[in-house]
């Protein structure tokens, strides 16, 4: 008896291990300084998990070095990325039209963004949400004070 107990558990282990593999579509995003970056994302910038900011160069992702980082290409991953604009001094990203591109079909690309709307005050967030697998289209305000992008979406300026 306990022999099958031990071929059963074996056998469901091996299923569970591949299951798991099968499931997952996409790998988890890497941005760390040195990790290939595929071509599609050549020239955005990202962060690292320990807050870093690192650009594709090149097929790799390579420290920013520039004082400060500021694109018309972004890319967003796990907890997302927090980004200030033209409401604050040296914006991340400028006003104007922009695309959230999902990086996998399953990916929602989503944008929340708070805008000054006087002296000291900022706005409710403005919250814009794609579907599954489809491009966001959205506007940046002319003076957005900050931008949370989530899902893992490349974020384009149009």
């Amino acid at each position: 008896m306990k022999r099958s107990t031990v071929a059963a558990s074996a056998v469901s282990a091996a299923v569970l291990s591949l299951s798991a593999t099968a499931v997952g579509h996409a790998a988890p995003v890497t941005t760390q300084p040195g990790t290939p970056c595929p071509p599609a994302v050549d020239r955005a910038l990202s962060d690292t998990a320990d807050g870093a900011v690192v650009q594709c160069s090149g097929g790799r992702w390579e420290v920013y070095a520039g004082p400060y980082p500021s694109s018309d290409r972004w890319l967003s991953h796990g907890d997302g990325l927090d980004l200030h604009g033209q409401g604050m001094r040296n914006p991340e990203m400028l006003s104007g039209p922009w695309t959230g591109i999902p990086q996998d079909p399953a990916d929602r690309c989503r944008a929340e963004q708070t805008a000054v709307v006087s002296a000291g005050e900022v706005g409710p967030p403005q919250v814009a949400e794609g579907e599954p697998g489809q491009p966001l289209r959205f506007d940046v305000l002319p003076v957005m004070f900050s931008i949370h992008l989530s899902g893992d979406c490349l974020w384009q300026a149009n």
